[in-house]
């Protein structure tokens, strides 16, 4: 097990604080059970009572099997109900810790640029994940009871046949789920893959459906899916097999053990026939309790695999590693880069080699250059999602290698070039600047972007529901929206990158006309590819070959 345990220990640790439930779950199951292996005792020892012509004792047994039937229904009823409920907030806490955890490995970039795969972390495989409470932790504790039941109720009638039956018992019990987890994990890890490979398939089919009509590329993206899907189909199969024959080898340990049973019945080298009567249906019951181990080991290597990967994914380190100590929050905001060498990865060219550059606090600055001048990489490396490998990038005179990312990123506004409007409503679009905000302070943002005009008409106000991606609203509306909310926050420093993408000239030039009044007092640094004339710049600088050069306007 020591391929499989790390993983699942891991997620098991991040379930403690749904102990209470998860405890509760366990000791209703065992009892549910109990009841069950006891009813069916009692039920074998009347059988054979009254073959044998009766005696004082199959007075209590009647009463006895009326009491243990209903109480075995509700106990069921209340595994099931406590059960789900413990391993439903179990889930939700584990969705809670993997977001968190990729909120801090996000910021620059997961690595997971394909938003199926992130899609199947967060739902496919944390759903496989429900299986390790239910199909696994509770019939193993089960089955430890039942082993040492099949022991201690077995052994009056004779020491071989309870030494057998426990044996073939641990058998179906422990050793056949261990080997099919062992022999089921590859296929299990392959499983999860094509889960994740054909939701990947999917999703880039159905978000680029119209440009694949419009090349008439239906058939080859069908295919793709298709491709995928029959990857799934084997990957499948193998799973659903090794799990047939984990079940079946179960089986026959369970019918080796009657037949072991009914052999010594009848050599009658065992108890009293009673006794024997009541073994059998004991062995039956026991047997028939464990079966869905058998395919446990199939559940155990599935939920291994899926909790290797959304692990990997929440548990990846940050791009920028905040120091153990860090400094307090500078008094200032004049942002500074010293002599920056930078380079994304060792394999690609530097983008900047020697940089510098000074934006005072209050100042309005464009950087410009064409694609790949570095002008995102210089927002990366401000936001303290990039670090260099040499000088430094100061704000308020304090290193940014010195602060914490939060004190960073509360200094500086970001608007990308792709900023993304939540399917929400208007109000809580903009809460995600500053959630505090009140209902004046959501209005002044909407007026300086010039917007409020727009969402006064519409019939619900604030309360209006963009759609998916701000569908509801046009390019430009939703450019100005996006604006709102970065004037919202309190940082004293705009950051705007490309923030006219994708707008037609007129709106842009709007845009930035808008831009002319909402800054006052901050400092705003525009990043372009170029600029429109209307802008009110104090300074310009050109990024080439790494470095920044003073323009003239």
């Amino acid at each position: 097990m020591a391929e499989f345990a790390p993983p699942l220990l891991r997620v098991l640790s991040l379930w403690r604080p749904r102990a209470p439930w998860l405890l509760a779950g366990g000791v209703i199951s065992l009892a549910a059970l109990a009841s069950g292996v006891a009813l069916m005792g009692l039920s074998g020892g009347l059988v054979a009572g009254l073959l044998a012509g009766g005696g004082a004792g199959l007075l209590v047994v009647p009463f006895l099997l009326r009491l243990l039937g209903p109480a075995r229904v509700v106990l069921r009823y209340l595994e099931r109900l406590i059960g789900h409920e413990a391993t439903f907030r179990a889930l939700a806490d584990l969705r809670v810790w993997f977001f968190r955890g990729l909120t801090r490995s996000a910021a620059g970039g997961l690595g997971f640029r394909r938003a199926g795969d992130l899609l199947a972390r967060l739902v496919g495989d944390v759903e496989a994940l429900d299986g390790l409470y239910l199909r696994l932790l509770l019939p193993l504790a089960g089955a430890v009871l039942l082993e040492g039941a099949l022991l201690v109720l077995l052994w009056p009638l004779h020491p071989l046949v309870a030494i057998a039956v426990a044996t073939l018992f641990g058998l179906a019990a422990f050793a056949l789920p261990l080997q099919a987890a062992r022999a089921s994990s590859a296929a299990a890890g392959r499983l999860t893959v094509a889960q994740a490979g054909l939701r990947i398939a999917a999703l880039d089919a159905t978000t680029g459906l119209r440009e694949v009509r419009a090349f008439g590329a239906e058939g080859r993206m069908l295919a793709r899916v298709q491709a995928r899907e029959a990857a799934l189909l084997a990957a499948q199969r193998e799973v659903a097999w090794q799990g047939a024959r984990a079940t079946a080898v179960a089986f026959l340990a369970g019918q080796f053990a009657l037949l072991f049973l009914l052999v010594l019945a009848a050599t009658r080298e065992v108890g009293p026939a009673g006794g024997m009567v009541a073994g059998l249906f004991l062995a039956v019951a026991a047997f028939e309790a464990i079966a869905p181990l058998a395919r446990a080991g199939i559940t155990a290597g599935h939920a291994a695999a899926a909790a290797r990967r959304v692990i990997a994914a929440a548990e990846a380190p940050p791009p920028v590693a905040d120091p153990e100590h860090p400094a307090a929050p500078p008094t200032g905001s004049t942002l500074t880069f010293e002599d920056v060498r930078f380079r994304w990865r060792p394999d690609r060219p530097a983008v900047f080699d020697g940089l510098n550059l000074e934006i005072p606090h209050g100042a309005r600055v464009a950087l410009l250059g064409p694609s790949g001048a570095g002008k995102s990489s210089l927002a990366a490396l401000a936001l303290k999602v990039a670090a260099p490998q040499s000088g430094r990038v100061l704000l308020g005179g304090a290193d940014l290698a010195t602060l914490d990312a939060a004190t960073v990123r509360s200094r500086i506004a970001w608007l990308s070039q792709s900023t993304h409007l939540f399917d929400d409503s208007i109000r809580a679009n903009l809460l995600l600047a500053r959630p505090d905000a009140d209902e004046a302070a959501l209005w002044a943002a909407l007026e300086a972007a010039r917007l409020a005009d727009f969402v006064r008409a519409l019939p619900d106000g604030l309360d209006t529901w963009l759609g998916e991606g701000g569908a509801g609203v046009s390019g430009g509306q939703g450019r100005r929206l996006a604006l709102a909310r970065v004037l919202l926050s309190s940082a004293p420093i705009l950051m705007l990158d490309e923030p006219c993408t994708g707008l037609d000239a007129e709106t842009e030039r709007a845009f930035m006309a808008t831009l002319n009044d909402v800054a006052r007092g901050r400092t705003l640094v525009l990043i372009a590819h170029r600029l429109t004339g209307v802008e009110r710049i104090d300074r310009i600088w050109r990024l080439s070959a790494g470095r920044a050069v003073a323009a003239a306007r």
